[in-house]
């Protein structure tokens, strides 16, 4: 057998020819045959207890037997077992990139998680959470250049074991051996979900449901017995003191038969009675020890009830919902630990040599985003500067971008005057600009003169008047270069990132320190933007638009 010289994550060479040949393959017999025998059609409390307790030494078979049964016999428990496993595949993969990682290695491992193979092995990973194990066999070829899995097989737990001695080392169970083969590296993705310490045969979902499983099975039969004859009534026969053994028989077989038949005969100075059976005992009590393993089922595989049973307010929802998303966050951090120990450093170790840091493949669970407070943020601290995408704000709210033919929505239009006269007349219109060439050399030099004169006079005088001359004067000067106030804005918001800076700047170190809005409140209090440089601009622009109005009117 052909070794490389890259170790896998346990320290063992990689054997290349295995990689691309099936090692766990099913067997029509021995351990690792498909046809299984049934489990939970004959379970007793005796058989539950004993196969937890050949599970817990190693001899897992039946308890995996059961495990898959349950899934299919119990609604309840495999819905809520579901909810948490589409949970973690609908967590998007990324790939992040370690300081001295080369990017031809970080795109190479991104374009491995883009795979739809891989999306596949992720939700095949994931029936460990229930099983305490889940294995994907990896087959290896050479692809677009590069060394990589091409398919991910999932295999069937039962064709695993673990090791004799600690009962914590996954080996592959083969025929005449006790202890099973060692896997090969970079072979297999093992994911082991560590819910609770222990063995790993001790820790999936799987075991504490099974008793669940047990009950409600019982109550269900019993149920459906005491569905089958409830609302009958209930036959009583009479015979007399005299009655033989013959004429007793036959009176039970005909009281018997009624239920059947409708119809039945008696010797005579016998009787039948029938007594009615009111209430509702069955949803009493089966009913509610029913809906008492359900809720203990959901606080197990999901950790919370009011987000997946009735009679849950909104805020207890919310709070129950928080719940889980912490056990979905710890859930996708052990998936990605898995996928980074066995595939990610494997597949970059066999196309790009050894690393001393190998990109990571990292499943980030975002906090649910309360758009209200969103959107009031972003209306607050755009008006002050900040600038927000609109394809960002769009993706976050979840509308799509608008075509050129789509209807738009736009503010509603001003109330119409209320003079008719008004509305009939139709609005001024601005004749374009033409400036002559000598008129386009002049007017720079004119308004620079104008511009020194405002200048030196605002040293001496600052009354209305003067400056109101003043201004009228440049605006004459580029009056047919463009709009006056569109000019006067220009040029003297020229610099409003210096103006702005001192409002701006405060607000967005506060909110990047403080780590509460109280705590943003008081820094705000003490230590507030500055809006004086601004309001002195402000003062100025007043005056000369109060000229630029006097001039125009």
């Amino acid at each position: 057998m052909v070794k490389s010289t890259i170790l896998g994550p346990d320290g063992r060479p990689i054997e290349k020819k295995l990689l691309a040949r099936e090692v766990a393959a099913p067997t029509i017999s021995g351990v690792r045959r498909v046809h299984e025998e049934r489990v939970a059609t004959s379970l007793t409390p005796e058989r539950l207890g004993s196969l937890l307790r050949d599970a817990a030494l190693g001899q897992a078979r039946a308890y995996l037997t059961l495990a898959e049964e349950m899934e299919e016999r119990y609604l309840h428990y495999a819905s809520q077992l579901q909810t948490r496993r589409l949970a973690i595949e609908s967590v998007d993969v990324t790939v992040e990139a370690p300081k001295g990682v080369p990017s031809k290695i970080i795109e190479a491992v991104e374009e491995l998680t883009e795979e739809s193979a891989f999306e596949e092995a992720i939700g095949a990973l994931t029936d460990g959470i229930a099983k305490s194990y889940a294995v994907s066999e990896m087959m290896w070829e050479y692809e677009r250049g590069a060394l990589r899995p091409v398919e991910y097989i999932w295999r069937d737990q039962r064709f695993f074991q673990f090791d004799r001695l600690a009962l914590s080392e996954l080996r592959l169970a083969v025929d005449g051996s006790i202890e099973g083969e060692e896997l090969p590296p970079a072979k297999f993705l093992r994911h082991l979900p560590r819910s609770k310490m222990g063995i790993p045969l001790r820790r999936g979902v799987a075991r504490p449901a099974a008793w669940a499983y047990m009950i409600q099975q019982f109550a269900l039969q019993d149920w459906a017995g005491f569905a089958e004859v409830y609302g009958m009534p209930l036959r009583v026969g009479k015979y007399n003191a005299g009655a033989s053994e013959s004429d007793k028989r036959t009176l039970l077989k005909a009281v018997a038969s009624i239920a059947n038949d409708a119809a039945a005969i008696i010797p005579d100075g016998m009787a039948i009675d029938f007594h009615e059976v009111k209430g509702s005992q069955g949803s009493d009590v089966f009913g509610g020890l029913l809906e008492y393993v359900d809720k203990q089922i959901s606080k197990l595989v999901v950790g919370q009830t009011m987000t997946s049973d009735d009679g849950s307010s909104l805020g207890q929802a919310k709070i129950h919902n928080e719940v889980r998303l912490d056990i979905l966050r710890a859930d996708a951090k052990q998936l990605a630990a898995t996928v980074n120990r066995d595939l990610v450093h494997a597949f970059v170790a066999m196309n790009f040599g050894p690393q001393d840091v190998y990109p990571q493949i990292k499943m980030p669970v975002p906090d649910p985003e309360d758009l209200e407070v969103l959107t009031k943020a972003v209306q607050a601290m755009v008006p002050l500067g900040l600038k927000v995408k609109q394809s960002e704000m769009r993706e976050k709210i979840g509308l799509s971008e608008p075509s050129d033919e789509d209807e738009l929505l736009s503010a509603p239009r001003p109330a119409a005057s209320p003079n008719p006269e008004d509305d009939d007349e139709e609005p001024a219109k601005v004749p374009a600009p033409k400036p002559g060439k000598d008129k386009a050399k002049e007017q720079p030099k004119k308004i620079a003169a104008l511009s020194a004169e405002v200048a030196d006079h605002k040293r001496s005088c600052r009354c209305r008047s003067c400056v109101s001359l003043l201004a009228a004067e440049t605006v004459a000067a580029r009056a047919d270069a463009q709009d006056d106030v569109d000019a006067l804005l220009e040029e003297a918001f020229g610099d409003w990132e210096q103006l702005t800076a001192p409002i701006v700047d405060p607000l967005f170190a506060i909110i990047e320190k403080a780590t509460s809005f109280e705590q943003a409140l008081a820094m705000l209090q003490s230590a507030g933007p500055d809006a004086t440089k601004l309001a002195e601009r402000l003062a100025v622009l007043t005056a000369i638009g109060r000229g630029i109005g006097d001039t125009k009117d």
